[in-house]
């Protein structure tokens, strides 16, 4: 296995991890669900943007159905979540830190597969951002909510800049895990920085947020 390879799977797997306890947390939070429906909420979460983006890229069948270790991480934060869940609940805001990890690990893996199948600057940098934002909006839609991405003003930004980071890297030939772990690392920061200060994306003029 090469560098870029490691690197990818090291980065897909963790960003797997955080999204899928992201998810079954969030399902013990907002809906009333037994362990199936807290495991299956946090696997969609978690495998939502890699089977998006592995479509997209022809990539058949998607990583999710080819290797069994992205189900198997996927189930076992779910499970975490589950068995966990009340006392993780009690730390401040894992669901929105968990989701800022899952969100920058996969905008780096996403842009990274991108790159190794040949795709340009620009479609790598917006396969990142759809592997992202792509899990966080199919745990919406499932529970009903109106999707983040849509609605936090700061969550498709940071995973842009953080695809943006690890393709500019690449094109200057530093691309590696530390190039990886900046990239993610910058949308990290930027996410949870519009968190705590309740930072927007500019509305059209004259609109109100959230009109």
């Amino acid at each position: 296995m090469s560098t870029a390879s490691s690197t990818f799977l090291i980065v897909d797997l963790t960003g797997t991890f955080a999204f899928a306890l992201n998810g079954a947390l969030t399902a013990l939070r907002v809906v009333r669900v037994d362990i199936v429906g807290v495991v299956t909420l946090g696997m969609c979460t978690a495998l939502g943007g890699g089977i998006i983006r592995d479509i997209l890229l022809d990539a058949l069948p998607p990583a999710t159905f080819s290797d069994w270790r992205y189900l198997t991480v996927a189930a076992g934060g779910g499970l975490v979540a589950f068995v966990f869940g009340r006392h993780l609940d009690r730390v401040a805001k894992p669901i929105l830190v968990l989701d800022a990890a899952g969100l920058s690990l996969f905008a780096v893996s996403g842009a990274l597969k991108g790159l190794e199948f040949g795709v340009g600057f620009s479609q790598a940098v917006i396969l990142g951002t759809i592997t992202a934002v792509g899990g966080g909006t199919l745990r919406d839609i499932l529970i009903r909510e109106i999707p983040s991405v849509l609605t936090s003003g700061l969550y498709a930004i940071p995973a842009l800049l953080g695809a943006l980071v690890v393709v500019a890297a690449d094109r200057l030939g530093a691309a590696g895990l530390p190039a990886a772990v900046v990239a993610a690392g910058v949308c990290f920061v930027i996410r949870m920085l519009g968190v705590r200060y309740d930072l927007n994306a500019p509305v059209p003029p004259g609109t109100k947020r959230g009109a």
